[in-house]
């Protein structure tokens, strides 16, 4: 980041005191991301993005498998019509959203379109949020191709320095007053994988059937 630049110092600042006071959703972000961040790095690495763009999550999402009023949903926030343009599964009894380690595959290609296109990954990660189309309007009407000197929309604007925040506090929360154990942290969830090759008329019975129930396989 060009921290000589008054703006660019304001905006991260912005971002880090917005998450260091918001204390109850930042707790659960640093909370969340020991579990989830081991899953995403190892996709991340394999594609070849930078380990940094595990943080976008925590603006996505912050670890959850939300939904938004718009309906994107999972961790990457992904709308249904792009999903199935990518060749995800989503109807109305399977939905690959949900599946972290498949989103994730489908942000990394989202990410190596946009690095092929832009030349550089502060452009390609802003595009996720913007839209590639978005950004290229922006990149045409005002003559500049590097982010930090792009007017962008307050949402696209705020992303990167958000992305860089949790960044920070995560990797170093007790700097900025989250003084959180190792025992605190939530734990890699511990599972087995059962191949489905046909209907399964209940749900319930099948969950009892491995030793669980409805709502644990939810």
């Amino acid at each position: 980041m060009p921290l000589d630049n008054f703006d660019t110092r304001e905006s991260r600042e912005r971002e880090i005191l917005i998450s260091a006071y918001r204390h109850s959703s930042t707790i659960l972000i640093i909370k969340r991301a020991n579990r989830s961040l081991p899953i995403i790095e190892i996709i991340l690495k394999k594609n070849n993005i930078p380990d940094d763009f595990k943080y976008l999550v925590a603006a996505e999402s912050e670890y959850t498998n939300m939904v938004s009023p718009a309906g994107a949903t999972g961790f990457w926030q992904i709308m249904p019509e792009t999903g199935k343009e990518e060749g995800m599964e989503i109807n109305t009894v399977v939905d690959e959203r949900y599946n972290v380690e498949k989103s994730t595959q489908f942000a990394c290609e989202y990410f190596l379109k946009s690095f092929e296109k832009y030349g550089n990954w502060t452009l390609a990660a802003a595009s996720y949020n913007g839209g590639r189309s978005g950004i290229d309007e922006q990149i045409e009407l005002q003559h500049q191709n590097n982010y930090y000197d792009l007017l962008l929309s307050e949402e696209t604007a705020r992303y990167i320095f958000r992305v860089v925040a949790y960044k920070l506090i995560i990797e170093d929360p007790v700097s900025y007053g989250f003084d959180i154990g190792k025992a605190d942290l939530y734990p890699e969830l511990k599972y087995f994988e059962v191949k489905v090759d046909s209907a399964i008329s209940s749900i319930s019975g099948f969950a009892e059937n491995y030793g669980t129930n409805d709502k644990m396989l939810k």
